[in-house]
């Protein structure tokens, strides 16, 4: 099975040796989105609410370059700085996946790069254009 590279101009570039995403069959790995302006590359200012709001919107746009949305999801990982945000972040994230939530891990790590206060990935499944699934419906 190839594998194809993500990338998305309306996403924040890489800021290392690593791709945006990586697409292997009906597979995307989105590597973690920081809060960085994708015009400037400049981390945001403000709380864990507009940090994670950012974070998922430069998310939203790297899997938009791979023709999926948010309803493809189907695991992320929540890296924050400081687990005492987690209330902010989890209220702004679940804006973002109001039904059919995906599965999830949220860890506390040590520091993040740009000294972020999150830092989101995700697994994405997008079934074969073949299939008759419409766009945010459950898997069966």
């Amino acid at each position: 099975m190839p594998k194809k590279t993500i990338k998305s101009s309306e996403a924040p570039a890489a800021i290392g040796p690593y791709s945006q995403a990586v697409q292997a069959g009906p597979w995307i790995w989105a590597s973690g989105q920081i809060p960085l302006d994708p015009s400037t590359g400049i981390k945001i200012e403000g709380d864990i609410a507009a940090q994670t709001a950012r974070c998922l919107e430069n998310l939203k746009a790297v899997l938009s370059a791979a023709g999926a949305d948010l309803s493809d999801v189907v695991k992320t990982t929540v890296f924050l700085a400081d687990l005492g945000d987690f209330e902010g972040m989890n209220r702004v994230y679940g804006s973002y996946f109001p039904v059919d939530a995906p599965a999830r891990s949220t860890v506390q790590v040590a520091r993040l790069p740009k000294d972020a206060r999150v830092e989101i990935e995700a697994v994405c499944y997008q079934e074969p254009l073949s299939s008759p699934r419409e766009k945010g419906s459950s898997l069966p």
